[in-house]
């Protein structure tokens, strides 16, 4: 009898273990199923699927230092692209997902291959009922270390202006 109460215990031991570990596996799964199929829906020019990808009170901060948008604005930024039939084709490359002790939170950053070359991508994203939802998203460009200061000489005179704009806030 004790064979047998140990070969169940063992039996319930590694079945609960492969279970909580496919849990968490599922929620990756699921953060990447959504942030690909959000990136699908632009190269798609999907707008109803991949507004519905975001929160309600969504941030989407773009490339230049103007863009922070809530989700109306976005919105109104990027119909004449979806309206056209293609919005824009970022390809995940490699991402990185993280979640909070209680699984209702995750963050991730990715590293994209887009019409700019590479960019990043990160954010936080939220569970809303049974589904991820994103809050909160930031695009942006990458320079290589050797060009930084080729780029800084472009973008000096126009990024002297907003700076100082933004000081006067």
């Amino acid at each position: 009898m004790n064979k047998i109460t140990l070969l169940f215990a063992g039996f319930l031991f590694f079945a609960t273990a492969a279970v909580t570990g496919q849990k968490g596996k599922n929620e990756t799964d699921a953060v990447n199923q959504l942030l690909d199929g959000w990136h699908k829906a632009a190269a798609e020019a999907n707008a109803e699927n991949y507004f519905n990808a975001l929160t309600e009170d969504a941030i989407f901060i773009g490339t230049d230092a103007t863009e922070n948008w809530n989700k109306t604005a976005f919105k109104a930024f990027a119909k004449p692209y979806f309206d056209k039939g293609k919005a824009w084709d970022f390809k995940p490359i490699q991402r990185h997902v993280f979640f909070s002790k209680d699984k209702k939170i995750a963050w991730f950053d990715e590293v994209l291959d887009t019409w700019m070359k590479i960019c990043r991508g990160s954010g936080v994203l939220v569970k809303v009922g049974k589904e991820w939802k994103i809050q909160h998203y930031v695009l942006s460009g990458t320079i290589p270390n050797e060009n930084i200061d080729e780029v800084v000489k472009i973008k000096t005179p126009i990024e002297e202006a907003q700076i100082k704009k933004l000081l006067q806030k």
